[in-house]
């Protein structure tokens, strides 16, 4: 069966076939003879091309015909012999998904510590920017969590939101007033080194807290303990051992703007070795909280909210100056939407998350990523000096995180 199709042309088209019609024998760059128009058969579907002044025109008259609805037979059996490999790309996407997330959660922070330095070299006070970050992550993520999980948000009792106040202060206002503290005092590169230990001591309260399981009589007990010991020695090699200085030969390609503040480093070491352990506690303890709460989003809003309201207290009795208080449109304002939206809102939901799928191990495990990723950036970007001992300690990081990993998928397995 044939449909005739009716075609109205514009004026310059109609033009355009008359004198076409007039030039027999003419050719298009298509490479066939066409009178009047050309027109080429191609399975079913005839082409028929158009010149008019400067411009092609290729009009399409698909023949209808009995055999059409047979088409959709052809497209079902081709979807359910794709099905099988769509099936196997899923499986895989779940498998990986907590370790995809992971990682773009490393990679936020690292591009974070430089923001922050920028902004403490600006003048930014550490204690301000922490109540505004958490202020920004409650606004942000409190209509989410309202809309989101309206339904399946667990009743708060006053129980549960003491839990939530103590988890607030160890993983969000006294963690983050500490480890800033310490990052405007030493520099990213040392902090995210001391970072590194959040993994093994969190293994280790998880391991007394009988929350984690290290059989050494078997492979997976054996990688977890070995990964743990050479974890702590690549960090105790980043921190205490430069080695020779590797310049970079091209110089910075950004330049970080200020004034950089080294005040004390022995006190910079002890903050970020007390934030170390808060952080520990909190990966244990919020893995305890949200099998009671498990409203990722809600707990993640909650947590910022109730955070913000303590640190901003803390800072009142720490900074009196009305001044400091001002953001301006610069470096500060930009760092604290970056690190208010991203880091401790959507990244802190992604790290709930990802507790409650694989546990709070396999979370603080990937920490050390971020010191690599800083060291890279800082040596190829910022134009800052590279040592071999750092090179050193981030390659045995990288070999005792593996073995860790390698010891948490067989544990997820036998599971």
């Amino acid at each position: 069966m044939r449909k005739e199709i009716m075609w109205e042309f514009a004026p310059d088209v109609r033009d355009g076939l008359t004198r076409l019609k007039a030039e027999p024998g003419h050719h298009n760059s298509r490479g066939f003879e066409q009178s009047g128009g050309g027109e080429e058969a191609i399975g079913g579907k005839t082409d028929r091309t158009v010149l008019c002044g400067q411009h092609v025109f290729f009009l399409s008259f698909v023949k209808l015909n009995q055999g059409a609805p047979e088409s959709s037979e052809v497209w079902k059996t081709r979807f359910r012999a794709m099905e099988p490999k769509l099936s196997q790309i899923r499986g895989i996407y779940k498998r990986f998904k907590p370790h995809i997330l992971m990682v773009f959660t490393q990679i936020s922070y690292a591009l974070l510590y430089f923001l922050t330095e920028a902004s403490f070299n600006h003048g930014m006070n550490p204690h301000i920017y922490v109540t505004y970050r958490l202020v920004v992550a409650a606004l942000i993520m409190s209509p989410f969590a309202y809309f989101l999980e309206r339904k399946a948000r667990p009743k708060l009792t006053w129980a549960l939101f003491l839990e939530i106040f103590v988890l607030s202060i160890l993983g969000v206002s006294l963690t983050l007033n500490m480890y800033f503290a310490s990052l405007r005092c030493t520099s990213p590169t040392f902090v995210t080194a001391m970072l590194n230990n959040i993994a093994a001591l969190t293994f280790i309260i998880a391991l007394l807290l009988r929350l984690e399981i290290a059989d050494i009589k078997k492979a997976r007990g054996k990688a977890k303990v070995a990964g743990t010991i050479i974890s702590l020695a690549g960090v105790t090699i980043i921190t205490f051992y430069k080695g020779t200085t590797i310049r970079n030969l091209w110089g910075a390609l950004i330049h970080i703007q200020g004034r950089t503040i080294h005040e004390n480093q022995l006190i910079g070491s002890i903050l970020a070795v007390a934030s170390c352990v808060t952080w520990s506690m909190w990966y244990i303890m919020q893995a305890v909280t949200l099998k009671k709460y498990p409203a990722q989003l809600s707990l993640t809003a909650w947590m910022c909210l109730i955070g913000g309201a303590q640190s901003a207290v803390f800072t009142v009795l720490m900074e009196h100056k009305s001044e400091a208080w001002h953001i301006g449109f610069n470096i500060d304002l930009w760092n604290i939407i970056y690190s208010g939206a991203i880091c401790s809102g959507l990244l802190i939901f992604i790290q709930l998350w990802c507790t409650e799928e694989k546990g709070p191990v396999f979370v603080a495990m990937f920490n050390p990523l971020a010191s690599i990723m800083v060291a890279l950036l800082a040596y190829f970007v910022f134009g800052e000096r590279m040592y071999t001992g750092s090179i050193l300690g981030g390659s045995i990081v990288i070999i005792g995180l593996y073995l860790l990993l390698w010891g948490k998928e067989n544990d997820q397995g036998t599971a």
